[in-house]
């Protein structure tokens, strides 16, 4: 039996360092031995956000013993690790820089193959590491710094279909929290107080709901809620708004991903069509039964990660290195961290004032 290649992963793109170590079995599905994440929440909280210089400190703190963790949780030796790979971008580059630092110190020092990995990559492949996904799939990434639809052809090959023209949907779930006045990182928070709230109180706008392809806007609902949270009385206005907020998020996305599943089936004539819902955002139940249900309708197969890999995690960095790995794609030492890295190079950017849809 060949030994299967075993894969250091390293993040550190915003306020979560994070390592783990990850394997295949005899089937080629991909086998996590370990996922450490510490997370820096106490850190930003009184700040309302996650402050840069701070971050960078913690992960400076913490990679060492995180990455030991990692190891030792993995129940293997440093000597059987065949690659390091390191998230390079996109994120805040003085945090990208320690991990990415860290992941090629690592490499050099045990003469290993490094791989420097796009972090929404790393969010686009995620449900392979409990599932057995092949492609071509329709992508749907929704994290605190990304929302797009991209069409995933191949590992390194993707089309952006379509994407926010200003906030990404985590941002907005947490500026709503803050307005909310729920404590940082609150976006998650959102579902659950809108479990108590009545989610027709409050007429929230659908940015470019009519046009725009299956690009995506969120500005214009944020200062809506904004406007409201200034004539809130008491706790149930609060409640019915983050029910109004959560379910005029619903009824874009069914709208948008419906505008997404034809874009999709114009390049796209795949036996079975799948469609892969990753990212912070991906964890939001109510979210997920949505999309759920709407593929069913749709005939499409929806596929999620395990919660644990929706968020920013060093498991799924772990896995693109080893799909990587196997295809010997590997990165000089040099690599630079890069701050904006979309997946599909050739898409418009489309952020700012003066966007036109």
């Amino acid at each position: 039996m060949s030994k299967k290649p075993l894969i250091l992963g390293i993040e550190s793109s915003c306020d979560e360092t994070a390592a783990s170590l990850v394997t295949e079995n005899e089937q080629g599905i991909p086998v996590v031995l370990s996922n450490i994440v510490s997370s820096q929440e106490d850190v930003h909280k009184e700040f309302g956000g996650v402050v840069p210089e701070l971050a960078a400190r913690s992960h400076i703190e913490k990679i060492d013993s995180i990455v030991k963790k990692a190891i030792d949780k993995s129940g293997k030796k440093i000597d059987e690790i065949d690659a390091i790979a390191s998230t390079a971008g996109p994120g805040l580059i003085v945090c990208l820089s320690v991990g990415l630092s860290f992941g090629k110190t690592f490499a050099l020092t045990t003469n290993k193959p490094f791989i420097a990995v796009n972090h929404l990559e790393g969010h686009a492949l995620s449900p392979k590491l409990n599932s057995k996904l092949d492609y071509p799939y329709l992508l749907l990434l929704i994290s605190g710094g990304h929302s797009q639809y991209l069409s995933v052809q191949s590992i390194g090959k993707y089309q952006r279909l379509g994407t926010t023209i200003d906030d990404a949907l985590g941002e907005a779930f947490d500026k709503t929290a803050k307005l909310l006045e729920i404590e940082f990182p609150g976006g998650r928070e959102i579902e659950v107080l809108a479990e108590k709230g009545n989610p027709e109180k409050f007429k929230l706008p659908k940015p470019i709901i009519n046009k725009g392809g299956c690009n995506l806007s969120f500005a214009g609902l944020k200062t809506a809620v904004l406007k409201i949270s200034k004539t809130i009385k008491n706790d149930q206005e609060r409640f019915d708004l983050a029910a109004s907020f959560q379910k005029t998020i619903e009824e874009i996305l069914y709208k948008k991903t419906i505008v997404a599943f034809n874009e999709f089936e114009k390049t796209n004539s795949p036996k079975e069509k799948k469609f892969v819902v990753a990212g912070g955002v991906a964890a939001n139940k109510k979210i997920r039964a949505m999309l759920i249900k709407l593929c069913e309708e749709k005939n499409y197969q929806s596929i999620f990660p395990p919660i644990e890999f929706c968020g920013d995690n060093a498991a799924m960095i772990a896995m693109v290195g080893l799909e990587k790995f196997k295809l010997k794609l590997f990165s000089d030492l040099d690599h630079p961290a890069k701050p904006r890295w979309p997946l599909d190079e050739d898409a418009v950017f489309l952020k700012g004032a003066g966007v036109k849809l």
